[in-house]
């Protein structure tokens, strides 16, 4: 459902400001005529070879109490909140990670209430919605919110998607735009997706056929740029056109598909675990077998932005930089 649109933001604030996203979400806002500043929010200092000119860098938690005064300070009225843990370091916890995405979020969302900030962005996932063996098909925006406990990112986008939706009840006046987003591909994007298909061999598990939707990062930060530039609020998911399978993806990467049964990969992760030579535990068996497949219908309908790529076009893109990335790598070693 969309909600009213808030007036149009001319002072905005970005968390998780020096992050992947934050770099180029701060970069292209910094470029609209329409905005007079442009805040750049990071828990640590902002090297200078990577500031952007005429952009305000202020390092500070945001679970610092604080916040609000920064927001005030600045007269901030739109909020980017991309501030999260995705992938946890190896020294990282449950509880810290907790502290950073669920009560971080909570006191992004309080200091933007005792400041009068009218708009808030925030970067959601489609692992809010959870990897469930009854997950639909295709999945929009109606479909419940049920993340899994054993997941810790999934079970976190999914505490601070409530907490959202009460503060949409509590106080309409902060209006919310909030972006379920896919599973993100870019010329330089790392994560547990990409290193799967880094390796030899693409793993699969028997019986399984959930697909792949992917987004390019240049979309994700045009739908970010783009929900300041309108005003646009609601909850959309964020993701190419069409999917691909595991075995799709092998053959694009002609590469060996190895599919091996849930039991026996679930006791491989257990015991990886159990003697320290993984970071996957036996609940990441869900997250390949039950992936959500997101519908990005109401992107297109209701928010008005079409992703410039498609799932299979962001692939190969990927595919493309990641071969080229090699090729040069080799010449460097010759």
């Amino acid at each position: 459902m969309v909600m009213n649109t808030p007036q149009q933001a001319r002072r905005v604030l970005v968390t998780g400001a020096d992050g992947f996203l934050g770099r180029t979400v701060v970069a292209q806002l910094a470029q609209l005529p329409d905005i007079d500043s442009v805040v750049a929010l990071d828990v640590r200092d902002v090297p200078e070879g990577r500031r952007v000119p005429g952009v305000t860098y202020i390092a500070q938690d945001i679970r610092a109490p604080e916040l609000k005064e920064t927001l005030a300070e600045h007269l901030v009225d739109a909020v980017v909140h991309l501030a999260a843990i995705v992938t946890p370091g190896a020294g990282s916890n449950r509880e810290f990670e907790y502290s950073v995405d669920v009560l971080g979020t909570k006191n992004v969302l309080e200091a933007c209430v005792a400041s009068g900030v009218s708009h808030l962005v925030v970067s959601s996932s489609g692992a809010a919605y959870g990897y469930h063996a009854d997950n639909p098909a295709w999945i929009d925006e109606d479909q419940a919110l049920r993340g899994n406990e054993s997941f810790a990112y999934s079970h976190h986008k999914r505490l601070v998607e409530e907490m959202l939706a009460d503060y949409r009840q509590r106080f309409p006046r902060l209006h919310q735009t909030v972006l379920r987003i896919g599973t993100i591909l870019g010329e330089q994007v790392n994560n547990q997706i990409t290193a799967l298909f880094d390796k030899p061999r693409i793993l699969a598990i028997q019986g399984s056929d959930s697909p792949f939707v992917f987004i390019w990062d240049e979309d994700v930060t045009a739908c970010i740029v783009h929900a300041i530039k309108t005003g646009r609020t609601g909850c959309f998911n964020v993701a190419g056109d069409g999917a691909l399978t595991l075995q799709q993806i092998a053959a694009l990467l002609r590469k060996p598909l190895l599919s091996l049964p849930a039991p026996l990969l679930k006791l491989a992760l257990t015991v990886g675990t159990h003697l320290r030579i993984s970071r996957y535990g036996p609940e990441q068996l869900d997250f390949l077998r039950y992936r959500p497949v997101l519908s990005n219908y109401r992107l297109k309908t209701d928010f008005g932005y079409v992703p410039r790529k498609t799932s299979l076009e962001a692939f190969l893109a990927f595919k493309a930089a990641r071969q080229a990335r090699s090729r040069q790598g080799l010449m460097m070693i010759a």
